[in-house]
């Protein structure tokens, strides 16, 4: 937790309701992302996000301080999401895994890299949404918000080593996705240039 935060919550606690405002224009678009990620449309997202700062701001009494505000916010938006995914069935989705050496995953995660920016930011945005909820939210925290292992440990109550694994398996799975989306030839290119390069 930053000491910007700490002051903040200090001053919640304290009586001045009003300061809550500042967390939530400091995290809300990052909740919102993340709640994207798990629930795939933009109302129940909204609501899930809205949702996850309520129950905040009602129980902000309780935070202790033992991790990061963040991590803690992150925690509540996770929790509300899965409980919104329970009652209704169609956010569930799957993606095959295909059997991508490491290699092959690399090669691909290149060609991916070698698109424009702004090409690059539309195509994750819409492979990490062909993904199942866990699967996207996990990686948005650990490539997009670079949160530890630990980190998303804290958040979704998993054990580190079991996020480990999970990332793998998630990466194969964007990496289906992904080679779906890319030109085969430019992943074939990146595919003699990476082994050139080895």
């Amino acid at each position: 937790m930053t000491n910007h935060d700490q002051d903040i919550i200090i001053k919640i606690i304290d009586g001045d309701t009003n300061a809550f405002s500042v967390l939530v224009d400091r995290y809300k678009d990052l909740i919102f992302t993340l709640t994207l990620r798990m629930l795939k449309n933009r109302e129940e997202a909204e609501e899930v996000a809205q949702d996850a700062f309520i129950k905040a701001f009602k129980s902000i009494d309780k935070y202790k301080g033992d991790s990061k505000f963040s991590t803690w916010l992150y925690r509540i938006a996770y929790n509300s999401s899965l409980d919104r995914i329970k009652k209704n069935t169609k956010f569930n989705n799957n993606v095959a895994i295909d059997e991508y050496s490491a290699h092959e995953v690399k090669t691909i995660e290149n060609a991916y890299d070698a698109l424009e920016q702004k090409e690059r930011h539309e195509t994750i945005k819409y492979c990490l949404n062909k993904l199942p909820s866990k699967d996207s939210f996990m990686l948005t925290l650990y490539y997009f918000d670079e949160l530890s292992l630990e980190e998303i440990s804290d958040v979704t109550g998993i054990k580190a080593n079991n996020i480990k694994v999970k990332l793998f398996r998630a990466r194969k799975k964007l990496a289906t996705i992904l080679k779906k989306e890319l030109d085969n030839e430019t992943i074939v290119s990146y595919g003699t240039t990476y082994r050139t390069a080895l």
